[in-house]
């Protein structure tokens, strides 16, 4: 099987999110042409991709603004292929949000933010739009010497809300703070992970538990305090968070007197510091950490049981001949006090995977690039194609494996020690496939080569 056949297959599951059938062929049309594409990915040349160019091309927008379909339910079919890989009854799931530059000033949901590649001793702003992403983290380490590989399986935009203007009255003002509470990112991240378990529900992994790996943001009285059903959470957090034990017992109080913070844990010689093996920079390696049951978050988990992971500083050279050098500490909080440390910090471990995601879909594939000013059409056009982006990642594991072949073509000479294959590589034999098979794409009405993307992109 080709990577191009595995890529159709997975996404033939899209048609069940669609009422009818030529609207479900154009998107997945529009999903392949959005990974083979040369340029800015727009929606114009994703269409002269496609070979498409002298076609109607009012309905290739309508399929945005128009069309009643939701965006989410396009993971569903990658939920369902890529469960069987996920070894185990832990499943993780990173999250994290990103934001997407955009330019036009008619977009409702675009607003300004901060920069995160601004220096820390001056902060930026741009303008653009904010998602919330999920990643299902894939355990290839438990076949091999293999990294994990994330998989993305929710993009939802989730802007804030409007602020109100100067000379708006008070009830606007106040309307305005009582909506900020309940439509934020924390709240959606809790709506999210509702959906997740649902998701896992459906695709048969009811007996397996969700472990949520999250940033330093979800760190807080929202995330922790909502109610979870077969979820747990492991969160970075504070170095300087205040914490307790249990009161002892024969005393009203809960909380015990005496508090402590997670730096606090680090430095004290009381508490030994353990030795468990972590696969991460492409081998297994020991990382020491310590562990601490049944601490209380009273300003954020309340009277919930948490789990405390301290984790040393890790060390590294910058080449073979040079010093010594130390990364941070990570201070973790986790709601499970049930499975062993090892698959925990493995998760969250594999959480940077995320960020891999992020930059693939901004820098490679330019996700948000579509130029689209309809508030139906804004929040639909980025999840198609990062639900492409994902079917393609999950395709080359089902056919070719976690490691990198001769199927792919040759490294250059810099690039001699890649041991999987980036989302470059995917896209060029994808394109490879598209121009070698062109009747697998015909059902599809693509009419495509090398050529004809080349002009795509100088149009």
């Amino acid at each position: 099987m080709t990577l191009l056949h595995a890529w159709i297959d997975i996404t033939a599951g899209w048609r069940d999110a669609f009422c009818q059938e030529r609207t479900a062929v154009r998107a997945i049309r529009q999903g392949l042409g959005s990974l083979v594409c040369l340029g800015r990915r727009t929606i114009t040349r994703i269409l002269w991709a496609s070979g498409r160019q002298l076609e109607p091309w009012q309905a290739e927008y309508h399929l945005f603004g128009r069309a009643s379909w939701d965006p989410q339910a396009l993971f569903q079919p990658i939920v369902q292929e890529a469960l069987p890989l996920c070894k185990g009854r832990l499943v993780g799931v990173a999250m994290d949000d990103t934001k997407v530059h955009k330019t036009g000033r008619c977009i409702a949901q675009a607003f300004y933010q901060r920069d995160p590649m601004s220096p820390a001793f001056h902060a930026n702003l741009i303008l653009g739009l904010r998602f919330l992403q999920a990643s299902l983290l894939v355990p290839l380490h438990k076949t091999g010497p293999f990294s994990c590989r994330a998989l993305p399986i929710r993009f939802e935009e989730s802007s804030p809300v409007k602020r109100p203007g100067k000379r708006d009255g008070e009830d606007a003002w106040n309307e305005y703070r009582r909506q900020r509470k309940t439509h934020n990112l924390s709240t959606h991240a809790v709506a999210m992970m509702r959906g997740l378990r649902a998701t896992l529900d459906d695709a048969g992994a009811r007996a397996k538990v969700l472990v949520m790996a999250l940033d330093g943001s979800f760190c807080n009285r929202t995330v922790f305090g909502a109610p979870r059903e077969r979820t747990e959470l492991i969160a970075r957090t504070r170095k300087d968070a205040v914490l307790c034990l249990r009161a002892p017992k024969g005393t009203q109080r809960f909380y015990a007197k005496e508090k402590f913070t997670p730096e606090g844990v680090r430095q004290d010689p009381s508490i030994p510091w353990k030795t468990v093996k972590i696969l991460y920079g492409g081998k297994r390696r020991k990382v020491r950490y310590k562990d601490l049951h049944e601490v209380y978050w009273q300003g954020g988990a309340r009277r919930l049981a948490l789990r405390l992971f301290v984790v040393a500083p890790t060390p590294y050279r910058k080449r073979k001949s040079s010093k010594r050098y130390y990364r941070q500490p990570a201070y973790l909080l986790c709601t499970d006090l049930v499975h062993g440390a090892r698959d925990l910090l493995q998760i969250y471990f594999d959480r940077w995977q995320i960020e891999v995601n992020h930059r693939e879909e901004k820098d490679t594939l330019g996700v948000g690039q579509a130029q689209l000013w309809n508030p139906t059409a804004v929040p639909k056009q980025p999840p198609l194609a990062v639900a492409a982006y994902s079917a393609l990642l999950l395709a080359a594991l089902k056919v070719f494996g976690p490691q990198r072949s001769t199927v792919y073509a040759p490294l250059p000479r810099w690039r001699k020690k890649a041991t999987r294959p980036s989302c470059l590589d995917l896209i060029a034999l994808l394109r490879k496939e598209m121009d070698e098979h062109p009747e697998i794409i015909e059902p599809l009405g693509i009419i495509t080569s090398r050529t004809r993307m080349a002009d795509a992109a100088a149009a």
